[in-house]
């Protein structure tokens, strides 16, 4: 098995929206022989992009997840969403990739959603390549992109290509390593040829940018930097190994460019993948706990250890069943087989069978029935029926919890309700499903008007929701107009006292609490500490203030919204050896909780969002005067190439509509992205 795992390299592709990691994904599927022809994002044609949405608004909604051959290796890819309203995809996505291929503008540089990107796959330790695109556009300069990603994402990125020729005129690329020159015409049935002789005008920038390639790397790899020092022969081959291990521990972002849209740089992309990424053998072995003790455990590729895999996906596809889809990290799954989901730690879910009924390969939204997977493996699986993103299968005699997704809490909601009242069980139906699916979308009652809210991560994420509504399961819904997801929070400290005793059901109840209500750091949630002794206030009950006020923080004092950013501390309270109940300390901590909060000048918060506006510069001015005009603060601007790029702080609640008003500031020309920054005081 450790022969079959070293051929496979599981892999992401992840951008910016818009700079072309879909067509990246496209020409990759043609040159290793998967499509037949070139899908193109632009006529709706791309294959990984199989969502009507997807295809119509050129833009990748979900994660597609499509297995293909290169030379001798298997590559399982993810082609992610490049919006901030689909970020779960690729947190999700990177949680169980070994590599990430991330695709940068040419002309851009590194955009708001690439440092997003960036910092998920920090998080999860991922080696990465990148890919500077569009070298073929107006305005685009290599150089120019690969500083901007040491200068944004302190990464020592590297180039080991630099392009033939500029904009309109950029034809080829030249290997630092091989010191060879690849050139392509624009058909994508040409093979590349592929030179020994560089340009001679070339020949001098290709040797400064080796040597430097040279030094990153033997600063990186001490086998490099001995035979650098001892001026010992470092041939290609000696240039590729010490590369590989590089980029595995993560010390080193080699750099590689081209033209998807243009079929240049594709198949020097591809080798790299197979040449530097780590096979599932060679990442280190992931961490998981048991659902009992808690111990921590250390999960190995291999076949000859238990079942240990994780649900990242859950989807239904386009022909009706459920998709579970499930990387194997350890033993084999079968199909037939029953396996065993342990639970959650967090939600406290206890563990339960389940049974693998199919299992499936993936190619966007085409299906290949296979009988088992193998460590390293992605697949889908179809026949489970309480499992959820972010769960464990694994041996029912060997249990354990590998990390689960945490999901970014949602910033924008909408009452919802069927056109028609024949179809409130259809929607509500298709809504639980739409939840299962997508961790970020939320449906709940307001209990207040008896509305369906449903709530997500932005305007395109809900008209997406309500979209697939229409297409998949045939309900027509009218929305409300969308409103921000608030939080509360407090400004003061204070210490509340709460206390419960009292008769009822014919017995005696008594709890009796003690809290301190203190302002947290911006982001910090809510963090609850017991300062108790067991004399005060035994251990059992003390977790029972816990759960208390975890379930009280849903709905704050100002207005129901959830409560963040607080520090609780149970520093006294007293208990009665028989009269004491969970339901009396449950009770006296929510009072305490609730008045402490009224007495400690609680404030409302709202999502306050990072916006990245590129304008061409005779329609700067209206721009920002815009901004200003939406309580917007500007903290940074920059020019290049005839446009101005303005980065703003800017509430939530003004930003509904913003397209379609920069669209009519600028006649069209200018775009925008943005992302949830942090939570702000809201202005009155």
């Amino acid at each position: 098995m450790r022969e079959q795992a070293k051929h496979i390299r599981n892999i992401g592709i992840v951008a910016h929206i818009d700079a072309g990691k879909t067509t990246v994904t496209e020409r990759i599927l043609y040159y290793t022989g998967i499509s037949y022809k070139i899908g193109e994002v632009d006529a709706g044609s791309a294959v990984m992009d199989w969502m009507d949405q997807e295809q119509e608004r050129g833009i990748t909604i979900t994660s597609a997840v499509t297995t293909c051959q290169w030379k001798d290796q298997t590559i399982n890819i993810i082609d992610t969403p490049g919006h901030v309203d689909f970020t779960i995809e690729v947190e999700r996505s990177l949680r169980v990739l070994d590599g990430a291929v991330v695709v940068f503008c040419g002309v851009a540089g590194v955009q708001p959603q690439s440092e997003k990107v960036w910092r998920q796959a920090d998080h999860y330790h991922l080696p990465r390549i990148a890919f500077v695109n569009k070298l073929d556009r107006l305005g685009a300069d290599f150089f120019q992109a690969v500083q901007s990603m040491r200068d944004k994402l302190h990464a020592n990125a590297v180039p080991i290509q630099i392009p033939i020729g500029r904009e309109s005129d950029f034809s080829g690329v030249i290997d630092l390593i091989e010191m060879k020159a690849w050139h392509w015409s624009e058909e994508a049935t040409d093979a590349p040829t592929v030179e020994d002789a560089i340009p001679p005008d070339l020949l001098p920038e290709a040797e400064k940018h080796r040597e430097n390639f040279l030094e990153a790397l033997a600063e990186c790899d001490d086998e490099i930097m001995e035979r650098y020092l001892n001026e010992k022969e470092i041939t290609p081959a000696h240039l590729h190994a010490g590369l590989r291990r590089a980029v595995i521990a993560g010390k080193i972002f080699p750099v590689l460019c081209g033209s998807a849209l243009k079929n240049k740089g594709v198949q020097p992309l591809l080798n790299a993948i197979v040449e530097y990424f780590p096979a599932p053998t060679e990442v280190p072995s992931i961490k998981g706990i048991h659902p009992k003790t808690q111990a921590e455990q250390f999960i190995e590729c291999s076949e000859d250890k238990p079942l240990a895999a994780l649900v990242f996906k859950i989807m239904t596809h386009i022909d009706g069943p459920m998709l579970y889809y499930t990387r194997v990290y350890a033993g084999i799954l079968k199909a037939g087989s029953w396996v065993y989901n342990p639970g959650s730690s967090e939600d406290e879910r206890k563990g339960f069978r389940e049974r693998v009924l199919r299992i499936l390969r993936l190619h966007a939204n085409k299906i290949t029935q296979v009988q088992e997977a193998h460590p390293g493996d992605i697949v889908a699986v179809i026949g489970l029926k309480e499992t959820i993103t972010g769960d464990t299968l694994c041996d029912q005699a060997h249990p354990v919890i590998l990390e689960t997704i945490t999901p970014p809490e949602p910033v924008i909601f909408v009452a919802i309700e069927p056109r028609s009242q024949a179809d409130q069980k259809s929607l509500d139906d298709a809504l639980q499903q739409l939840m299962r699916e997508d961790p970020t979308f939320h449906v709940r009652n307001a209990e207040e008007t008896g509305q369906t809210i449903i709530s997500g991560m932005g305007e395109l994420h809900l008209e997406v929701i309500v979209e697939r509504l229409l297409r998949e399961r045939h309900v027509q819904a009218r929305v409300g107009k969308p409103q921000v997801a608030l939080k509360e929070t407090v400004t003061q400290s204070v210490e509340s006292e709460g206390k419960f005793a009292r008769q009822t059901g014919g017995r005696e109840h008594y709890g009796h609490v003690w809290l301190r209500i203190e302002p947290h750091e911006r982001g910090r949630g809510v963090e609850f500490v017991a300062d108790v002794s067991d004399s005060q206030i035994p251990k059992h009950y003390v977790k029972v203030v816990e759960q208390a006020l975890r379930s009280t923080t849903g709905s704050g004092v100002l207005a129901g919204y959830p409560v963040t950013d607080i520090k609780v501390t149970l520093f006294d309270g007293s208990y009665h050896e028989t009269n004491s109940s969970d339901m009396a300390f449950g009770v006296s901590t929510v009072k305490a909780f609730n008045d402490g909060c009224r007495n400690a000048n609680p404030i409302l918060l709202e999502p306050i969002m990072d916006v990245e506006v590129t304008t061409p510069k005779q329609h700067t001015g209206d721009v920002i005067e815009d901004l200003n005009a939406r309580n917007g603060k500007i903290f940074h601007m920059d020019s290049k190439s005839g446009v101005d790029i303005i980065r703003a702080y800017m509430p939530l609640s003004t930003m509904f509509g913003y397209t379609t008003d920069l669209r009519s500031l600028s006649q069209g020309r200018a775009i925008f992205s943005m992302e949830l920054s942090h939570y702000g005081e809201r202005q009155s």
